[in-house]
């Protein structure tokens, strides 16, 4: 019996009313993870990005508050004696205004209020006292004239038993309507911030493409077998895992240019150099190669040099994990047929490697831009390793300027977004 020909009536062409249902149920369970999620994410990008427009500095961070002194002004020898109650109030702000400044106070019982001042009203013993709006650094007095009774004559009380209590609208530098863009002019007008960027990309792809090939020879070793393999992968993880400040502190003591350093006295031992080298310290060095001369950065690649030997281990995991899930039958086939092991690495081993690789590299600049620690351990910024993250140190604490210190973390961000960009719209995929 022929089986009849079925009509191919092709994907549906949409979700049901219960798929429909389940989905919305589905997004309204995940809702506050995502929440969450943008919150973390969001919230502190937003802040800087809303700091950089801000002409804020460290000490702007602190409210601007009304002080006051009070003091009594003048000898109450007998009942009948007057003197002064005198507040002397300030803004302890010089640049930030505060609106709306009431204060109330209650004088003591054994005096007797004879006169206060104009933008005060007493309702009995208690003082109200509306000051208006006070301008940056601005300070007063106001007086209040008391006279004593005997029993202020017989038992002083002291003035200073009831504290003023002030109520006021300051004004918050982080919160007001005003915006520059004078930040990201001193960033960009900076005689040096070409220097920093350049030493920052120079470091980061340098420092990246480094791991990424130590990492990649180190797993092609890793995945043959032989006899203390798991010993010197452990040993080969060292690096990664040990505290930073240990080993940066172990680098600093090996390269050091006096008699303790170990690798200059090395040197010099085998006659390699006369005087001692600050490898950390000398921006650069001249160089004669091919008729040509430049300047070789010291400093810059030593620091390099320490970015690749510390993170060279994770580009190893991935790699390594990457190449024991390979199909052995392929290379086989390839052996069969006469490949060697150079060509079986370039045209197997290679194209399959190139969408962890493309990952990992993606997430070593990512992280290698954004290193701050090593960097500043080890050199602290100098000799031409100042690079955009220490410069965020120090506009933002150095010279404690947030503002200028947010605007180049914006930068940072801009650049690794566009790279971002490039990298998702060029990047090759795995061809597992």
């Amino acid at each position: 019996m022929p089986i009849p020909d079925i009509p191919n009536q092709g994907p549906p062409k949409g979700l049901g009313p219960l798929a429909k249902r389940e989905m919305r149920f589905a997004y309204l369970l995940l809702l506050p993870t995502f929440l969450i999620v943008l919150s973390v994410v969001l919230f502190p990008l937003i802040a800087n990005v809303w700091i950089s427009f801000k002409p804020v500095t460290l000490g702007d961070l602190r409210a601007p508050a009304i002080l006051m002194n009070e003091r009594l002004m003048g000898d109450l020898a007998v009942a009948g004696d007057e003197a002064d109650i005198r507040y002397r109030a300030r803004n302890s702000s010089r640049k930030s205004a505060i609106a709306d400044v009431v204060f109330t106070d209650t004088v003591p019982p054994t005096l007797e209020i004879v006169t206060v001042d104009d933008r005060c009203e007493r309702t009995g013993q208690d003082l109200t006292c509306d000051l208006g709006d006070y301008e940056p650094g601005q300070r007063e007095d106001i007086i209040v004239r008391v006279a004593a009774t005997q029993a202020f004559i017989d038992a002083p009380d002291n003035i200073k038993d009831s504290d003023p209590v002030f109520t006021f609208v300051p004004e918050n530098i982080l919160t007001n309507g005003d915006f520059t863009l004078d930040n990201f002019r001193r960033v960009f007008n900076a005689s040096d911030f070409w220097t920093v960027l350049w030493a920052s990309m120079y470091y980061t792809i340098a420092g990246t493409v480094g791991a990424l090939v130590m990492g990649l020879f180190a797993a092609q070793l890793m995945n043959i077998t032989f006899g203390g393999r798991a010993f010197l992968r452990g040993l080969f993880l060292s690096p990664y895992v040990a505290p930073v400040i240990a080993v940066a502190l172990a680098w600093v003591l090996l390269l050091d240019p006096g008699p303790g350093g170990t690798l200059n006295a090395l040197l010099i031992q085998l006659g390699v150099i006369e005087t001692p080298i600050s490898f950390l310290g000398q921006r650069a060095v001249e160089i004669r190669f091919l008729g040509l001369t430049f300047d070789f950065p010291v400093a810059l690649t030593v620091v390099i040099i320490f970015e690749i030997w510390r993170y060279f281990p994770l580009a190893m995991l991935f790699i390594l994990a990457r190449m024991q899930s390979m199909s052995t039958d392929i290379y086989e086939a390839a052996e069969i047929d006469g490949a060697t092991p150079l060509q079986q690495f370039r045209f197997i081993s290679l194209p399959q490697l190139m969408g962890i690789m493309a990952v990992l590299f993606l997430l070593r600049f990512i992280w290698t831009f954004n290193k701050f620690d090593d960097i500043f351990l080890l050199t602290g910024g100098a000799a031409g390793t100042r690079t955009l993250t220490v410069n965020v140190y120090e506009q933002a604490f150095a010279v404690s300027n947030l503002g200028a210190g947010a605007a180049v973390a914006v930068v940072v961000f801009l650049v690794l977004l566009c790279f971002s960009v490039i990298f998702f719209k060029f990047s090759p995929e795995d061809d597992a």
